[in-house]
């Protein structure tokens, strides 16, 4: 059927609203920039005739489309996607470009010219040459994660309401802040949100479907030294900043890092380091696909630090360990029609389905253990978090036939 694809113009102009999120913020939203683009996207759904559209005090936006089909049994689906954009690198001024019909060929940033898009250094885009890629312009990250996903919710919605003769159930649209900060259904209302099953649009490569994260816990090591004047401290001082010092480097050098693990492998990750003289914080990121391995990881990384604590006496050692989600397989792998209905979906849209997993977390690692089994869709964006995040509208646009064909697939299955 004949469309006019909305995706680019909504990612082109949402890339440009600063939704930045601050991780030492203790506010929900972190940063209350983020509802400029919520109160955007409630305009623009209510233009569309969503009515039952808001956005409620935390920042979160709802919409429904009613079912306009025949069947009374029919479950309700959500398409979710985040507002905010990582701390990692700027999200302030983003000047989106778009490159038609790509070559192949290096992507100079013009803005900083050191920075430099190479299929060498990309592997996916050499994929994508005869594509539309949008970049930012060198001095930004782009911001695809995740308003590519929020812009593929926004076209699918609008196309689903200028084709009535698409039959579907009842359609729930959600947009989160803060998901890059972790906190993305801190305070979501599951009530309100009333659907039974979920899929976030904040995925990558062309065809994919994610069903299996990481499961993830933080670590927080205090170490307490003692204090004494620097001109008098012989045999006296203990430097709490050394302990810590001395916890890190006693990590292992080939293993159990970020840089050097990849597929299901995980790792133990310090990621802030503050203090003093007699007192210093680091806090570390646990992952594992496999969430008994975390207590494992836990126990060996506090068991290095006990180690540096008895080699000089008097200092002491405060830990503490936080949950901040699990690997949502552990609750889609007795669903499986979930990912079966999208990787059907994909076909219909001739797509090649590739099933994958994330080293990393979404919305919907959480929404499925709070109730709402949620795997993840491809939107296209990749280099996420950096100044040469990329995204093909191609790549967009057939997110959005996908979804068109995945509503309909939940019709017609019983």
């Amino acid at each position: 059927m004949s469309y006019t694809y909305s995706v680019e113009e909504r990612f082109l102009r949402y890339v440009q609203i600063d939704t930045t999120a601050d991780p030492n913020a203790t506010c929900f939203p972190s940063s209350e920039k983020q509802k400029d683009l919520a109160r955007i996207l409630v305009e623009e759904l209510l233009q569309m005739g969503i009515e039952d559209t808001q956005m409620d005090e935390w920042g979160y936006v709802f919409a429904t489309i009613p079912s306009n089909s025949d069947r009374k049994d029919l479950p309700t689906i959500c398409f979710c996607s985040h507002m905010d954009t990582a701390p990692d690198c700027s999200g302030t001024n983003v000047k989106p470009i778009v490159h038609r019909n790509y070559t192949g060929a290096p992507i100079v940033l013009p803005d900083d010219p050191s920075q430099v898009i190479t299929i060498e250094k990309h592997a996916y885009l050499a994929s994508k040459i005869g594509d539309d890629i949008v970049t930012a312009s060198g001095l930004t990250l782009l911001g695809a994660d995740d308003k590519a996903g929020v812009a593929i919710i926004m076209d699918f919605a609008q196309f689903i309401q200028t084709h009535p003769e698409v039959k579907h159930g009842n359609i729930r649209i959600l947009f989160t802040p803060d998901e890059e900060v972790g906190r993305g259904v801190e305070h979501l209302d599951m009530n309100r949100l009333n659907a039974d099953y979920g899929y976030t649009l904040d995925g990558g490569p062309l065809g994919d479907i994610e069903d299996e994260t990481f499961s993830a816990d933080a670590v927080k090591m205090t170490f307490h030294g003692i204090s004494a004047h620097p001109g008098y401290a012989k045999n006296k001082m203990v430097h709490s900043m050394k302990l810590a010092a001395a916890l890190i480097d006693s990590l292992p050098k080939d293993s159990w890092s970020p840089e050097t693990t990849s597929g299901r492998e995980g790792f133990v990750h310090p990621v802030a380091i503050e203090g003093g003289l007699e007192s210093t914080t680091v806090q570390f990121i646990i992952r594992d696909h496999d969430t008994s391995k975390l207590a494992e990881y836990e126990a060996k990384l506090k068991a290095l630090a006990e180690q540096v604590i008895e080699a000089h006496p008097g200092a002491h050692l405060d830990c503490s360990v936080t949950e901040q989600y699990r690997n949502m397989k552990e609750i889609l792998k007795d669903l499986p029609f979930v990912c079966d209905y999208a990787v059907e979906a994909m076909k219909s849209a001739g797509i090649e389905p590739k099933r994958a997993i994330i080293r990393g977390g979404t919305d919907g690692s959480r929404l499925s253990f709070m109730g709402l089994p949620c795997p993840n869709i491809f939107t296209g964006e990749m280099a996420i978090h950096s100044r040469h995040e990329y995204v093909s509208i191609q790549d967009m646009q057939k997110a959005v036939d996908t979804l068109v064909a995945l509503i309909q697939i939940w019709e017609k299955h019983p």
